[in-house]
């Protein structure tokens, strides 16, 4: 007779008493399950136990056989599926992982677990706005009525503001419920309200304890918000608490990249894929971070390992494609091909698929192929965002009425620093280029792209909810002396986060910037301002097949791209007009045609002596995170300055809608 026999145990006690073993000693659950398959050999209770025995004990590959067993035996159970998708996460079979927890978690809502594993899954996957469901099933995935219940169940449907009103209402009556709370900034947060999102997380915040959902939902938000040190600051203290929760520890690593911390976030990559080799994702954030310290060759094999785990991570499609140094061979056009138009993918993994191959079939010079799958990615993009070309133009048109040379000849200014020099324009015209000239200079070092004079508008027109609403203009115009020297010290505070030594000048180069030049000229009257400009069909076509990684919402549309590229002209134009001399203007064509004279304008406009340095950036060593940091560590090419020529047949649409700009965009 079996042991479980001999002891007149029966098999449900024997089933129950080993499952209570399975955490605190795998080994003894497995040894009490093979017992129960002697008694009764196809009992699936068994067989998932050792299946999930074998998974703490580090035999992933035979948990996976034993779990999909009990799985096609029994479609229907929840816990198999959810002990499945563990298994096949720890395996790095990431989409495998997410249709097994997915299934788990929609046969039984009330499988918190399930939802949270979704919510890792798919974070890692990319999948924001999933995860961010995943997350907020898992918080109230028991709630039977009630608000909460009622939010969620609008969520599910893709309802996102009439959950925010749902939940609104419920805490103008319940203000406490942190759960709510939790779930309203999830809400706010996938509607594009980042701000909102602060504020409602700070209120919950401020109550013990703290929810540890609620503060990494607030290091995400204020990592979404281009706000590293203060997410890090946040991701410490649940670290200290949670110091083995993979998704904290990989936004911490993201965080760490985004402050220019590349040194402590390489070590985060390197544990982590000591710990999961198998990720995908993690490779991904590896190769990116090679790619910043200018490790090309490195960069690449860590994207095609990622691609090799995943081979459907659009991706890793477009890290490899968008290094501008890797090329790709027939039957890698053909993958990335198949994977653009895979309707079984993620729509963000088809976009990424679409430029990729976009990139591939330009750098065969097949023009119109390359366009096709270039205007494929971005006509599928653009349905995903909520720019308004309108709301852009009329916010331009109030720039050019409120900042008059009378509207600042009456106002005072904040700070005396000339430490900042700005670079605007439009992306993709060589700013980069410039900030590395610049930045060669042994009196000028390098920051990145700072949010912080954007984040500063944005606190000036939170009234309307918008940056530069009609409440921005009214504020900005109401700023005395010291709020004004306020806002100078809170800039100057959080960019010398950023720098390595306390003197000296430093670079702020975020393009768009240029809709707040009149912020800076208020709040650092002895900043230099920038404007880096180029032909607005090269510039037009080189936005148009990049895709960004956020931001630049006008560039997926030809017309709006367009549109958006003369109310630039327009705003930088006015501010010529109402403050001669004061931003320097570089073109870009003449820069690489006359590159020495360009840039000896260019330390004399920003008060520097002349460099010898400045003429061979590209021997600078420096981090660098934008598209263009493969081009700036060469000299000077001239090819590209036509190439988008080749595309001329298929963008009518932009020119039209350029319309005057292709004749007057160098003065105006």
């Amino acid at each position: 007779m079996t042991a479980v026999a001999s002891r007149g145990v029966s098999p449900a006690t024997a089933v129950a008493n080993a499952m209570a073993l399975l955490d605190a000693n795998p080994a003894a659950a497995e040894r009490q399950a093979r017992e129960i398959l002697k008694f009764l050999p196809d009992d699936a209770r068994a067989v998932f136990i050792i299946g999930a025995a074998r998974r703490r004990q580090g035999d992933t590959i035979g948990a996976r056989a034993l779990l999909r067993r009990v799985v096609d035996a029994h479609p229907g159970s929840a816990y198999a599926h959810h002990e499945l998708g563990l298994t096949l996460a720890g395996l790095g079979e990431s989409e495998a992982a997410i249709t097994a927890l997915r299934t788990a978690s929609d046969i039984r809502l009330e499988l918190p677990d399930a939802w949270r594993r979704l919510g890792d899954q798919l974070t890692l996957a990319g999948d924001r706005d999933g995860a961010a469901l995943a997350y907020a099933e898992q918080t109230f995935g028991e709630a039977k009525d009630g608000p909460p219940a009622a939010a969620l169940e609008a969520l599910r449907d893709g309802r996102l503001s009439e959950a925010a009103a749902i939940l609104q209402r419920h805490l103008a009556r319940v203000p406490e419920d942190s759960l709510a709370l939790i779930l309203l900034a999830q809400t706010v947060a996938r509607l594009g309200h980042l701000e909102d999102a602060v504020d409602v997380l700070e209120r919950c915040l401020r109550r013990e304890p703290v929810p540890a959902d609620a503060r990494f939902l607030y290091a995400q938000v204020l990592h979404a918000q281009h706000r590293p040190h203060d997410a890090l600051e946040q991701l410490d203290i649940l670290l200290a608490s949670f110091p083995n929760e993979t998704r904290i520890r990989f936004l911490a690593m993201s965080c760490r990249v985004l402050a220019g911390d590349y040194d402590g976030a390489e070590a985060m990559a390197a544990a982590l894929l000591a710990e999961n080799p198998t990720e995908s994702a993690f490779w991904l954030s590896h190769g990116q971070t090679l790619r910043i310290a200018g490790r090309g060759g490195e960069a690449e094999a860590a994207f095609r390992r990622a691609l090799a785990l995943r081979p459907s991570s659009g991706e890793a499609w477009w890290c490899l494609a968008d290094l501008k140094t890797t090329r790709f061979g027939d039957a890698e056009i053909a993958r990335v091909r198949a994977a653009a138009l895979n309707p079984g993918l993620t729509a963000e993994d088809r976009v990424q698929a679409f430029y990729a191959a976009g990139k591939a079939l330009e750098d065969r010079g097949d023009w119109a192929e390359s366009f096709r799958h270039y205007d494929a990615g971005a006509r599928l993009r653009r349905v995903f965002l909520k720019y308004d070309a309108d709301q852009n133009a009329a916010a331009a048109e109030l720039t050019r009425a409120t900042f008059t040379r009378d509207f600042f000849a009456a106002r005072p200014r904040g700070s005396q620093s000339d430490a900042p020099i700005f670079i605007v324009g439009m992306p993709r015209t060589g700013s980069t280029l410039v900030e590395q000239i610049l930045v060669s200079h042994p009196d000028v070092e390098p920051t990145m792209e700072l949010p912080y004079i954007s984040h500063i508008a944005l606190a000036l027109g939170r009234a309307g909810r918008v940056g530069r609403g009609p409440d921005f203009y009214q504020s900005v115009a109401a700023l005395d002396e010291p709020a004004l020297a306020a806002y100078a010290d809170r800039y100057l505070e959080q960019a010398a986060r950023h720098r390595r030594r306390s003197t000296g000048r430093f670079v702020d180069k975020l393009p768009g910037n240029f809709m707040h030049t009149a912020l800076i000229e208020l709040l650092l009257p002895n900043a230099r301002i920038i404007d880096v400009r180029r032909h607005p069909m090269a510039a037009g076509f080189s936005m148009y097949k990049q895709l960004f990684f956020s931001g630049q919402e006008f560039s997926y549309e030809q017309t709006e791209l367009g549109r958006y590229y003369r109310d630039y002209l327009a705003v930088m134009g006015h501010f010529d007009r109402q403050m001669p001399g004061r931003i320097h203007r570089v073109i870009y064509e003449v820069l690489v045609e006359n590159t020495e004279v360009e840039i000896r304008r260019l330390l004399d406009y920003c008060g520097l002596h002349f460099d010898e340095s400045c003429l061979r950036f590209w021997e600078t060593q420096r981090p660098i995170s934008t598209h263009s940091s493969e081009q700036v560590r060469t000299p000077v090419f001239r090819g590209a300055l036509d190439r988008w020529r080749n595309y001329e047949p298929f963008l009518a649409p932009l020119a039209q809608a350029l319309g005057p700009a292709l004749d007057n965009w160098r003065a105006d």
